[in-house]
């Protein structure tokens, strides 16, 4: 694909100096984040010709948590991008997931679909999102580094959004950007979601994510591995914990090893969750060389917002994409595919309202965005959310896990179900069947 703007990398260091013009601090779009949500959108914006500044508060390559597989869904966005994907630049495939739990181990290849590709990729994050973000950049957008975006700035007669205040570089220069429409894309803490008011709802659940990285012969496993069963051994009695573990190859001589655990659980504050995963570790075989002295960075955790946990996705100027808006799937913690699909769908909907005439039917276009979403994803995060109670009984869990596993249909169904990978119209039964269930789920 022809490269719009070869110098676009150079001019962006330039633009980042505080002594750059006021003209240049002024978009059609602001988006406040340059992870996997913002580039999404900074890329779809600025291909389809908008003026996108894209603010990040650090410098790449910078480190985030995260388990680095990605499932078919985040691939085909990827593949949107024209992000070259060929194992030539590093990347490494998947073919599948494999479940072990309950004493059952099962291997499960991705389904062969038409809306999604049938591999998965993996690629550390410290590098996955420079390269999304050098990507937005080559398609226009002006990504400005060391730029942390400090509150927004609101017409007072309006209450609408007209940019944000920032402290620019390593001096913190104070500066100011100008935009009708500015995208929330700053993740979990989302700062700027919270200074327009928008609180993180309590009823909907969250997840902890803990993982650290290993010298191992397991590096270039073809499948993602899911562990099912994490245990607290600490007590008289053993506890199944609501949550799974992975082990990732990475392809170039390590493993990401960690855990997911959901707050739907007594165990979940109490529990000090990098010490599970040192004792799951320890638990591991010898020869796969997931022990202290093979471990080649520190134990890091994250949150994991999830099922829309943050709402409204829109108002007053104001877009929420990816874990700023809660769109962590509550069936996986899967985050990157939703994280790019909503900024996607957020920057076709801003094109869309650029184009109208007048500022009342902007302002109706944009009140769409929170429309989508749920009718996206709605019923499914409601499906969801009654996934995740379950799971936080011990003994649902250990019958589901042991029971279950017995089964492959029933686990190729659950596959498909927990990474939301089916075909929309036509597909098989299993397809039919999910899709379905999403349908006349509600949507909240």
């Amino acid at each position: 694909m022809a490269d719009p703007q070869p110098q676009a990398h150079s001019e962006s260091k330039a633009r980042s100096r505080p002594e750059a013009a006021a003209s240049e601090r002024s978009a059609d779009v602001i988006v406040v984040g340059a992870g996997p949500a913002g580039a999404t959108t900074a890329y779809h914006l600025a291909r389809s010709g908008l003026d996108v500044l894209l603010l990040e508060k650090t410098a790449f390559p910078r480190e985030k948590v995260c388990g680095d597989g990605l499932t078919p869904r985040a691939t085909k966005q990827l593949v949107a991008m024209g992000i070259d994907i060929s194992e030539e630049a590093g990347w490494l495939r998947n073919k599948g997931l494999r479940i072990i739990g309950g004493g059952h181990r099962l291997q499960l290849p991705w389904p062969e679909l038409a809306s999604y590709p049938d591999y998965g990729l993996v690629r550390r994050r410290d590098d996955f999102d420079e390269q999304l973000a050098r990507q937005a950049e080559k398609a226009g957008a002006r990504l400005h580094e060391r730029c942390n975006v400090t509150e927004p700035i609101v017409d007072e007669r309006t209450g609408h959004l007209t940019g944000v205040h920032a402290k620019l570089g390593e001096e913190k220069t104070p500066v100011t950007f100008h935009a009708p429409i500015v995208v929330a894309a700053d993740g979990n803490s989302t700062r700027l979601s919270l200074k327009m008011g928008l609180h993180r709802r309590e009823d909907r659940p969250m997840g902890v994510a803990v993982r650290t990285y290993f010298t191992s012969p397991r590096h270039d496993d073809d499948y993602l591995e899911s562990w099912l069963e994490l245990w607290d051994r600490r007590g008289a009695e053993d506890r199944l914990l609501p949550g799974y573990g992975w082990i990732f190859g990475m392809g170039d001589g390590t493993s990401n090893v960690g855990l997911g655990v959901l707050n739907t659980s007594a165990a979940f504050k109490e529990l000090d969750w990098r010490e599970v995963l040192k004792a799951w570790c320890a638990s591991m075989p010898e020869e796969w060389g997931y022990t202290p002295e093979n471990m080649t960075g520190p134990i890091r955790g994250a949150a994991l917002p999830m099922a829309f946990n943050r709402q409204p996705h829109y108002t007053r100027g104001l877009l929420l994409v990816g874990d700023a808006g809660g769109l962590v799937n509550p069936f996986n913690g899967e985050g990157i595919a939703y994280a790019m699909e909503s900024g996607a769908i957020a920057a076709e909907t801003i094109v869309q309202a650029h184009a109208r005439a007048t500022r009342a039917q902007r302002e109706l276009a944009l009140r769409r965005y929170p429309k989508v979403l749920k009718d996206t994803y709605g019923g499914y995060y409601t499906m969801g959310r009654a996934f995740v109670k379950l799971i936080g009984n011990p003994k649902v869990m250990k019958l589901a896990t042991e029971r279950g596993l017995s089964h492959p249909v029933l686990m190729r169904f659950t596959l498909k179900m927990l990474a939301n990978l089916t075909d929309p119209t036509g597909g098989d039964a299993m397809d039919r069947i999910i899709n379905g269930l999403a349908k006349v789920t509600p949507r909240a």
